[in-house]
C-alpha cells in the first residue's frame, strides 16, 4: 500500500516538478540535491535525473552534488544553438507549465482542436499529449511530433502551406485554405499580446492563421501567461468577446479583469 508520501510524490507530474527546479535554480544560484529533495518532496534519484533532464535541456548545469544556472558563456551559446523559439521557450517556463496543466483539465477524450504555434501552445501539447482519442490540427511541425510521441494515441493533421524553420510552422494561403476545411471543438491558441482592445500577434502570418482557426471553431481558448496583459502588438487577431475562456497562472489587474468579465470571457 502506498503511503501518504508517495501519493503526494507522484501527484507531481515529472515536466511541471522540473519547470519549478528550474526556477528555484535561477532564482537562488547554486542548490543541493539535498536542498532541492526537500523542497520537492521528492528522492534523491528523483532529483538527479530532472537535473539530467534539465541539463541536457540546456536549462541549468548541473554539477557534483546539486546544480547552478548557466554561466553567461554557456547561456549565450545554448541560444545560438536553440534560436529565439528555445529562448521564449525557456522564458517564464513555470507559468507556461502550470497554464498546460490547467489547459488539459479543459479538453475532453475525442474532441478535436485546432492548436497554432507558440512555446505556450507547445508546453500544452505535452500536458495533453497524454489524453485519450484526441484530434489535432496545427501548422506546428512540433506540436505534432509531441502529440505523436504522447501516449494518449491522438490522430494528427498537418497543414500544408510555406514552412518557416525559425517556428517549425507552416503559414500563408494554403494554410488558410486547408483551415477552412475543418470544423473544430476548440482552437487553442497563443498570443503576442493582449489588452482591452482584444489579442493581437507580432507575425501577421500567426494572426492569420489564428484568425482562420477560431472562425472555423466552436469556441476559443487562449493560453497567456502574465507577461502578455496589457501589451499591444502590430496585428490584431480578434476582440476579447471572441474568446470562450482565457487561461493564465495569475489574474490580470482589476481593470483588465473587469473588461475581460464585461466581454464574457471566462479566466481560469
Amino acid at each position: 500500500m502506498c503511503n501518504a508520501m508517495t501519493l503526494k510524490r507522484a501527484s507531481v507530474r515529472p515536466a511541471l516538478r522540473q519547470a519549478k527546479i528550474n526556477d528555484f535554480v535561477q532564482r537562488h544560484g547554486k542548490v543541493s540535491i539535498e536542498t532541492l529533495g526537500e523542497k520537492f518532496d521528492s528522492s534523491a534519484e528523483t532529483i538527479r535525473r530532472d537535473l539530467t533532464a534539465l541539463a541536457e535541456a540546456g536549462q541549468l548545469r548541473k554539477i557534483h552534488g546539486g546544480a547552478k544556472p548557466l554561466s553567461a558563456p554557456m547561456a549565450a551559446a545554448a541560444r545560438s544553438v536553440e534560436g529565439v523559439f528555445g529562448a521564449r521557450m525557456r522564458r517564464n517556463a513555470l507559468a507556461k507549465r502550470e497554464i498546460a496543466e490547467k489547459v488539459a483539465t479543459l479538453i475532453a477524450p475525442r474532441q478535436t482542436i485546432f492548436m497554432d504555434t507558440g512555446s505556450t501552445t507547445l508546453i500544452c501539447a505535452e500536458a495533453m499529449a497524454r489524453l485519450k482519442h484526441l484530434t489535432i490540427i496545427t501548422n506546428s511541425t512540433r506540436i505534432a511530433a509531441t502529440f505523436a510521441e504522447g501516449s494518449g494515441g491522438a490522430d494528427i493533421y498537418l497543414l500544408g502551406g510555406r514552412y518557416r524553420g525559425d517556428n517549425a510552422q507552416t503559414v500563408g494561403g494554403t494554410a488558410i485554405a486547408d483551415i477552412a476545411r475543418y470544423r473544430t471543438d476548440i482552437a487553442l491558441l497563443t498570443v503576442g499580446a493582449l489588452d482591452a482592445s482584444g489579442i493581437m500577434d507580432f507575425s501577421n502570418h500567426e494572426a492569420e492563421v489564428a484568425r482562420a482557426m477560431m472562425a472555423a471553431s466552436r469556441r476559443t481558448i487562449i493560453a497567456a501567461d502574465h507577461s502578455k496583459f496589457d501589451k499591444t502588438a502590430a496585428f490584431h487577431v480578434a476582440s476579447l468577446p471572441a474568446i470562450g475562456q482565457l487561461v493564465s497562472d495569475r489574474h490580470p489587474d482589476a481593470t483588465l479583469g473587469a473588461t475581460l468579465a464585461k466581454a464574457g470571457v471566462d479566466l481560469l
